[in-house]
């Protein structure tokens, strides 16, 4: 059993971000979505009794799971050495009878440095048996660094400080959680998708089969390679395959190979795509896309590990990982006779499920600015995006996700004329809900400016017309019904 002790901060539960006035979690959200916690302490003080009575009803609608308790220092002086070791020396000999066999973590990022240095003191002194955890918010968080350390002073020869956001360690010294996070360009600090991040992490260690459930453009491909790097094996056998795009009448020779001559067409020997993942993972991306015939003997090789290949004469044992992922809900597809309930629950053992991006739109400024510095490392004169372009991108209902976003922000920084992107510079296609184009006009209001509106439109038109023709201004004219010179003078004064 994990218990987290940590005061309330006036940065607690949130914080103002550095853009607008976008919150930002705290120290200690930040450190609750990096590290699991049974059971919290929240030490509250007289000026700090909203921020935590705040940060208690976040953490039970953020983290339901999570036992919470407050207890009260009545600190006239929150710099006061004595009177702070002297309310903690009470409360934790109590909280130490009603837990008596947790393992404890100490957090030193919220209260006042002279809390922090008597919770350093307890600890080393051994009066509590605890790590002590230093949380940055993310927000001050650079690539260089974690976003939690961990420092254990009841070694018996010297402190060891550990730095892993999940604190998942991993038989693969070559890969640990931070590093295959960055190297897969994975970014985000919400809750939600920490913790597909730390089920993931924490099932890349076994060899059981992975079930990656979520929305088209949410990832699971990525999360698969997650997993893969993580999981020991050889970084270089990750087999990606769409089932959705494999010819029904060769499922079989593509996912076991053949032999020459075992049917028409059948020239050479062919390996397929578990013999070429033997020793590594194999990613079965659109699972639910497979033949229901397929999926019986995809079963039987989870069971055994064993395939034969169409026309061998003998079958063979490989060594691989499977790990499976749909956009489809599969409880749905087994109802309606498209999927075996059988291997759903083969697979299910680790299941990982991805958010989309409307379940965590606090990440979607920090992505768009993660792919903004990818692009601009291409081009010759980097592109900005204004407080409003990240309003805009974050309001939006992104249907396809990360990869929608991603490619948003690749057509509207190749197509933008100015360094600095504004919201109508965005090329967002919304959603087609209704075929009268009428029916989605804005609702007139005090402040609305028809010309505004009108030049937005105007802009969003030409930009989208230039897209489809590839840049080119005449066809993009003839598209729109103007001539090649009003497109031309939109692009020198835009």
């Amino acid at each position: 059993m994990n218990i987290l002790l940590t005061f309330t901060g006036f940065h607690d539960p949130y914080a103002k971000g550095l853009i607008g006035e976008e919150e930002q979690p705290g120290p200690i959200l930040s450190l609750l979505s990096a590290k699991t916690f049974n059971h919290v302490v929240l030490f509250s003080t007289i000026n700090t009794e909203k921020n935590t009575s705040d940060t208690e009803v976040v953490i039970k609608k953020l983290f339901p799971n999570t036992g919470i308790e407050v207890r009260q220092l009545l600190l006239n002086d929150p710099t006061n050495y004595i009177a702070i070791l002297k309310g903690l020396r009470h409360h934790t000999r109590t909280i130490f009878e009603n837990f008596q066999t947790a393992n404890y973590f100490v957090a030193v990022a919220s209260g006042t440095p002279q809390m922090h240095a008597c919770w350093v003191l307890l600890v080393a002194s051994g009066e509590i048996p605890a790590c002590i955890l230093h949380v940055r918010p993310p927000k001050f968080v650079s690539k260089d660094y974690q976003i939690v350390s961990e420092i254990d002073l009841t070694l018996p020869d010297f402190p060891i400080v550990r730095s892993n956001v999940f604190n998942v360690e991993t038989d693969d010294v070559s890969f640990d959680v931070s590093v295959a996070i960055k190297k897969l360009g994975i970014v985000g600090d919400h809750p939600s998708i920490y913790k597909s991040i730390e089920t993931a992490a924490t099932l890349a260690q076994s060899n059981i089969p992975i079930l990656i459930l979520g929305e088209t453009g949410t990832g699971k491909e990525v999360f698969a390679k997650f997993v893969h790097l993580l999981s020991g094996r050889s970084s270089d056998l990750f087999i990606p395959i769409n089932c959705a795009t494999i010819p029904e009448n060769l499922v079989e020779s593509v996912l076991f190979g053949h032999k020459k001559g075992a049917f028409t067409g059948a020239i050479n020997d062919q390996s397929g795509k578990f013999d070429q993942a033997d020793g590594g993972t194999l990613f079965l991306d659109e699972l639910g896309e497979l033949p229901l015939s397929m999926q019986a003997k995809l079963l039987r090789v989870l069971q055994d590990g064993i395939i034969e290949p169409i026309g061998a004469k003998k079958s063979h044992k490989v060594n691989v990982r499977i790990v499976a992922a749909t956009n489809k809900d599969p409880i749905k597809a087994i109802k309606k006779g498209q999927f075996r309930e059988d291997l759903y629950y083969r697979l299910n053992i680790g299941e990982i499920r991805l958010p989309s991006l409307r379940e965590r739109k606090s990440d979607i400024p920090k992505i768009a600015l993660y792919v903004l510095d990818r692009i601009n490392a291409t081009l010759k004169k980097p592109r900005r995006l204004s407080p409003g372009a990240l309003t805009r991108l974050q309001e939006h209902s992104w249907p396809g996700n990360v990869r929608d976003l991603e490619n948003v922000i690749e057509r509207s920084v190749r197509l933008a004329r100015r360094d600095i992107l504004e919201a109508d510079d965005l090329l967002i296609s919304e959603p087609l809900i209704k075929s009268d184009p009428l029916a989605v006009l804005p609702e007139p209001s005090p402040g609305f400016s028809l010309e505004d509106f009108l030049s937005s439109v105007r802009k969003q038109m030409i930009l989208k017309a230039l897209e489809l023709a590839e840049g080119n201004q005449s066809k993009a004219a003839k598209l729109l019904g103007i001539t090649p010179q009003a497109v031309h003078k939109f692009l020198r004064n835009p």
